[in-house]
């Protein structure tokens, strides 16, 4: 049986929701399983590798806590219990019989719900798919479940992965920090679930920086791989020429260990890329010292006050672990963000706003009618994606004198679920003030990572990005791995109790 996020919330509000799970309650309960659930993936990994903890127990936890804290943080849409219990079965006895399928044998993660799944509904976060089956599993899942992963449920996101992760047919996903303020999107459940140690690991997809916002504002990792380095077949598609499918996690070393499953060509997959296998957990060991870093000019603008504290005390210290940093220049993306209203976003959801539309939520209908009343002229589209693809093949000559860029994630602290709420339902056009320091690496089509860097003097969590040239993966993870063993930030840990309030939020 797989539970809904609203009849799991139901179930777990109550008494009875623990007597329903009461042999995961006892796990949770007993010595260390609270502890299970905060391990980093390579550490729980290894664990289940050398027989110290069982994949059934790792799950139990998970599953537990999901049980105490999802019903706080809407982390999930559907929670697959009896499925990957009956995973954790099995993968201890093969791990039992000398049979390790890979390098995740036996861990829990959470796959964002635009993401096909055999044996789980995938809703995209919308009424319309409210009951959708998918036929098969995205190549990435795929891959994740030959590796030995344990799928424990859906995480929530924007509907359709259209915005900021405050609009879901399911409710808003809230930050583990705090309740009232939003988590990134659009794979907002996929951040809070990895920040509240609901799973291991968690998959995002990326259009205009939907794994690293969520990362940013969660204090926890997000990597972004290089165009086409990571197959999206089987996934919803936002944006086609600028999704991406990344992972989340805790650590570096956690994304590392994810991107080496999900990297790889696919041959039915238009986007996917051929490029030679690599080792991405041995790659972030290499030096970093010769590194020359860049600060990108016009990415530090209108910086809230405490961003720019964390982000300058951030550079610093990597400045000093390698060649030094300097200003630096990137090409002008501004006429190439837009290429999902120019038809791409359209493309994929045209028959259904035209029969369907009281099943998508108010602001995602808003956006989806304008393109219908003002449909997409071929000729624009075909001059932007050729200016893109000239674009994604000449960028990596800006990285002629420094090899990595650094810059903070988000420009601001995660705001107020309300105040995002608010706004997505407003009519007026919207602020368009930069926030974020993403989208531009989706439209280059280049490798960032976003790593936790500082919190707030109210504890929200500040985020640090990382980028390189298309397929500097190794570089990246480098570098971000450096700044993790030289700093903390990545080792706390949000005030979450069983008792903590959930606060109202408007119109959810």
């Amino acid at each position: 049986m797989n539970l809904t996020r609203r009849e799991f919330t139901t179930l777990a509000a109550s008494a009875a929701a623990l007597q329903a799970f009461s042999g995961i309650g006892r796990a949770f309960a007993a010595e260390g399983g609270d502890e299970l659930t905060m391990l980093s993936l390579t550490e729980a990994a290894a664990k289940v590798r050398s027989g110290a903890v069982t994949s059934v127990q790792l799950t139990e936890a998970c599953l537990a806590r999901i049980a105490v804290y999802d019903p706080k943080l809407d982390a999930f849409i559907t929670v697959a219990k009896e499925r990957a219990l009956a995973q954790a079965r099995q993968l201890d006895a093969e791990q039992k019989a000398g049979k390790l399928r890979g390098p995740l044998h036996g861990v829990p993660v959470g796959i964002k719900d635009n993401i096909d799944t055999v044996g789980i509904r995938t809703t995209g976060g919308s009424a319309l798919f409210e009951d959708r089956m998918p036929a098969e599993d995205a190549p990435v899942v795929a891959r994740l479940l030959a590796a030995g992963a344990v799928v424990v449920g859906k995480t929530n996101l924007q509907e359709f992965a259209m915005g900021g992760g405050e609009t879901s047919y399911f409710g808003p996903a809230r930050n583990p920090w705090a309740l009232d303020h939003n988590t990134g999107g659009s794979s907002s459940g996929s951040g809070a679930a990895i920040c509240a140690g609901l799973c291991y690991g968690a998959l995002g997809t990326d259009t205009g920086g939907s794994v690293r916002m969520p990362a940013s504002y969660c204090g926890v990792v997000g990597l972004k791989p290089t165009y086409g380095l990571v197959p999206i077949r089987g996934i919803m598609p936002l944006t086609l020429s600028l999704d991406h499918c990344g992972p989340l996690a805790r650590t570096v070393a956690d994304a590392a260990a994810m991107l080496n499953v999900m990297a790889g060509y696919e041959k039915l997959d238009i986007t996917s890329v051929e490029h030679a296998r690599e080792d991405y957990l041995a790659a972030i060991q290499q030096p970093i010292a010769g590194l020359r870093l860049g600060m990108p000019v016009g990415y530090f603008d209108d910086l809230h006050p405490e961003v720019a504290k964390a982000a300058e005390e951030a550079i610093a210290l990597l400045a000093r672990l390698t060649q030094g940093v300097k200003d630096v220049s990137l090409p002008s993306v501004t006429s190439l963000a837009s290429l999902g209203t120019l038809g791409e976003t359209y493309a994929y959801h045209e028959q259904y706003i035209k029969s369907a539309p009281a099943k998508y939520m108010l602001p995602e209908r808003r956006r989806l009618e304008g393109m219908l009343a003002n449909e997409p002229k071929a000729a624009e589209y075909i001059r932007a994606k050729w200016d893109l693809d000239l674009l994604r093949r000449t960028i990596d000559d800006a990285f002629t004198d420094f090899d990595l860029v650094v810059m903070p994630t988000q420009r601001i602290l995660p705001p107020l679920l309300d105040d995002l709420i608010k706004r997505a339902h407003d009519p007026k056009p919207i602020d368009p003030k930069v926030t974020s320091n993403c989208q531009p690496f989706d439209v280059f089509g280049l490798p960032a990572i976003s790593i936790p860097c500082g919190f707030s003097k109210s504890g929200l969590p500040i985020g640090l990005q990382i980028a390189g040239p298309r397929f500097a993966e190794g570089r990246v993870l480098a570098l971000a791995q450096a700044y993790e063993k030289a700093t903390e930030w990545h080792k706390r840990k949000p005030p979450l109790t069983p008792n903590t309030p959930v606060p109202a939020v408007v119109s959810a």
